[in-house]
């Protein structure tokens, strides 16, 4: 680690998290109540907190914005240290993280957790677009008004909306932006002027084969176009055209463009250049996590979570729930030399709204297993329900500022 500022000596603490979002915070509450003297510093630059799950309903006109953020001074953890400056890296041999501004603090225990990063300029053209032309993103907080802008004066034309390849957080987002948008349009009366097309890098519509069912049926209902093995590559928006690079079913590529007058667009998603340029990432880049400790498979010191982990979990708000107190168990019993007992088993859950007053719910763990957490009675997960709806609009933002970011544990084991 090089590029240290000469005369700034090293800052101790017991424990350094990396990453304020949502696993950051709950990781660090959950710390502090299983050991309320450990010395525990957080990194991130930010000045704002966003609740990311309900930016999907900012896009479809149920949620305003401004109830998807706080200021982060308002949700860090009492008594713990907050570096608000980005680290630029991590030396896990000596067991320190240099921060931008050239200080440096060391860890007996580092918890990895910065998210991932949206790889706008991927696609050619996307960055210089956004936000005009009818290109738009819900996976951005201050896109998603412009979302349900477009969606609401849209009465007749071509609405497109892609997906790239996994991984990306919250795999179900890309498709609950296309239903919302179909919604409004169907119960306007326009539907059937609009046609509407779901452009997928990959070969299937959800990667749980168990819920595809529940959404065809949407599809069916909205008469949506699908197109598989379709990776949006560029983006022309003063002339409203989409470059698509096609994969067929020979191992052949060609080029394909379409226009449009509405394009939502999920850029491909990466490890932050923290990790995947480090030796904490696996070949692919993210990081090396051991899929149940969530230990890091060559660093005993190193723990992580969340969006930037290389574990095959879905990358959504519910995984990290459930994985908060599994690291945060396993860093006390690390710290302690005892054995590390909490085990995580893939838990992940992906509320796919596909009308406003209808969800499909979707839970479940490593290799897919369904992992239901509500009597089969009350949600079975393989149809839309009134009842997930009322989790995902109502429920869900309450246990995220109320509980998950105060350490409060409820249903995770």
């Amino acid at each position: 680690m090089t590029g240290q500022t000469p005369g700034i000596r090293d800052v101790p603490h017991d424990v350094v998290v990396i990453g304020a979002g949502a696993a950051g915070i709950a990781i660090a509450q959950g710390l502090r109540k299983r050991d309320a003297r450990l010395d525990i510093a957080l990194i991130d630059p930010a000045s704002e907190h966003y609740y990311q799950p309900g930016w999907t309903l900012v896009g479809g006109g149920v949620f305003d914005a401004d109830r998807t953020r706080r200021k982060m001074q308002k949700v860090l953890p009492r008594d713990v240290t907050h570096y608000a400056c980005l680290a630029a890296a991590i030396d896990p041999d000596r067991g320190a993280v240099r921060l931008e501004d050239g200080r440096t603090v060391s860890f007996r225990a580092l918890v990895v957790v910065p998210g991932l990063e949206l790889h706008w300029d991927a696609i050619d053209g996307l960055a210089a677009t956004l936000g005009e032309s009818g290109v738009t993103s819900n996976y951005r907080f201050d896109l998603a008004p412009y979302t349900w802008s477009l969606v609401q004066k849209l009465r007749q034309g071509r609405a497109l909306f892609t997906q790239p390849a996994m991984p990306i957080k919250c795999a179900g987002a890309p498709q609950k932006a296309m239903y919302l948008a179909c919604d409004h349009w169907r119960r306007c009366g326009v539907l059937d002027n609009i046609n509407v097309s779901f452009h997928n890098a990959g070969g299937a519509l959800f990667g749980v084969p168990a819920y595809i069912p529940a959404l065809m049926e949407q599809v069916e209902r909205y008469g949506i176009e699908l197109e598989f093995h379709r990776q949006l590559v560029g983006v022309d928006g003063p002339n409203r055209q989409a470059h698509f690079l096609i994969h067929d079913a020979d191992g052949r590529q060609r080029e394909h463009v379409e226009s449009f007058d509405l394009l939502h667009v999920v850029p491909p998603q990466r490890a932050p250049a923290l990790i995947r340029d480090s030796r904490l990432a696996n070949d692919a880049g993210w990081l090396d996590l051991h899929p149940h400790t969530l230990q890091h498979q060559h660093y005993p010191a190193i723990f992580g979570a969340g969006d930037v982990s290389a574990t095959a979990n879905a990358k959504t708000a519910a995984a990290v729930r459930v994985q908060a107190p599994i690291v945060a168990d396993n860093v006390v019993a690390y710290l302690e030399g005892e054995p590390l007992s909490a085990r995580y088993q893939g838990y992940g859950a992906c509320p796919l709204t596909v009308s406003r007053g209808r969800v499909v719910l979707a839970e479940f763990g490593y290799g897919g297993e369904l992992m239901p957490t509500l009597p089969v009675w009350l949600n079975d997960g393989q149809r839309a329900t009134g009842l997930a709806w009322q989790l995902k609009a109502h429920l869900m933002p309450i246990i995220y500022w109320q509980m998950m970011l105060k350490g409060r544990e409820w249903m995770v084991s």
